[in-house]
């Protein structure tokens, strides 16, 4: 029982440490007058995935790589079928956001090219750095239309990072015990939390990928989804579509690209049969909601949330 305790505690470290130095460092940002949309494609879209990069890595480095990938492959299913499900219980999410369509083309194309990554493993650092380059790119795409909206005086849904993040420290002496507090309790929080889910699948015996699968990836989606309830909750829903598919994308190219950059990550044969496909159908799930405008409501969110389930079922039997 020890165990479950202990991973927890390191799950909300790492919950903790997460928003602390994304709150800190865009305190830090706008006092430094970098610009909105700067702040929102890298700040706080790296900062926002600081829980799930700094988990996988130490799981990597510490010869537990199937729980870094299992984490990956985990998040990007529970952020579509769990974060878009449970909010829509509370009210009816928009499929009809401006450049959704556009982030989604890049994230399917990731997502194939990571798949195809999978089934050749193990995930080579070649892999890694193939992955940050399609990062960069998107970067670069988004800050350029994120500019050219703002010549013909179209507001940026980039520069809208307050929704996502909440309030905002300016104090100096608060921006910078928040950072501070954020770079211990992240590391921290990854060693606790990887430490038990290794022992939690050792009592269990069952693969660490399994683990990263199912309790590690519902611990580091748990953000996301406070974040979407909260939206749903204020009647602004459809902040959980953007969220989720910027989530997903950055979950493959920037943290699985940076772990397998510092050390090779193995793959194992559930991901590969099993859970990469689903994966992939989740994903093609959102390009099919947006393309055609449909409104993710009370009865597809119960669909959503069920097919979850089912899904850690068929994880944990199979």
């Amino acid at each position: 029982m020890l165990v479950y305790v202990i991973f927890t505690a390191g799950l909300i470290g790492l919950m903790l440490g997460g928003d602390w130095l994304v709150k800190g460092s865009v305190g830090l940002a706008e006092k430094l007058n970098i610009p909105p949309l700067i702040i929102g494609l890298t700040i706080v879209a790296f900062g926002t995935s600081a829980p799930e990069l700094v988990i996988s890595l130490k799981a990597a480095l510490s010869g537990s790589g199937g729980l870094a990938v299992g984490n990956v492959v985990g998040s990007n299913i529970a952020n579509v079928l769990l974060v878009l499900g449970v909010p829509a219980l509370i009210a009816t999410i928009n499929c009809e956001q401006s450049g959704a369509m556009r982030t989604l083309t890049f994230l399917v194309g990731v997502t194939l090219a990571f798949m195809l990554q999978l089934a050749f493993g193990p995930v080579e650092r070649i892999d890694g750095f193939l992955l940050l380059v399609c990062l960069a790119a998107f970067l670069f795409i988004q800050f350029r239309t994120a500019k050219a909206h703002r010549k013909t005086g179209e507001e940026a849904v980039e520069d809208d990072y307050h929704d996502e993040i909440g309030t905002v420290p300016t104090s100096n002496l608060l921006i910078a015990g928040l950072m501070i507090a954020g770079l211990i309790a992240l590391p921290i929080g990854a060693s606790v939390a990887v430490d038990a889910a290794v022992e939690i699948a050792e009592r269990w015996a069952v693969p660490h990928e399994i683990i990263g699968l199912t309790i590690v990836a519902i611990g580091t989606s748990l953000p996301e989804l406070a974040t979407g309830i909260m939206a749903a909750r204020q009647g602004n829903a459809s902040v959980a579509l953007g969220n989720v598919i910027g989530s997903n994308f950055f979950n493959i190219a920037a943290i699985m690209g940076i772990t397998a950059l510092v050390a090779p990550v193995p793959v194992g044969d559930h991901i590969i049969h099993f859970d990469m496909w689903v994966m992939l159908a989740t994903t093609l799930l959102l390009v099919a909601l947006t393309a055609f405008h449909i409104g993710i409501s009370k009865g597809l969110g119960l669909v959503l949330t069920l097919a979850y389930a089912a899904y850690l079922l068929l994880t944990v039997l199979t």
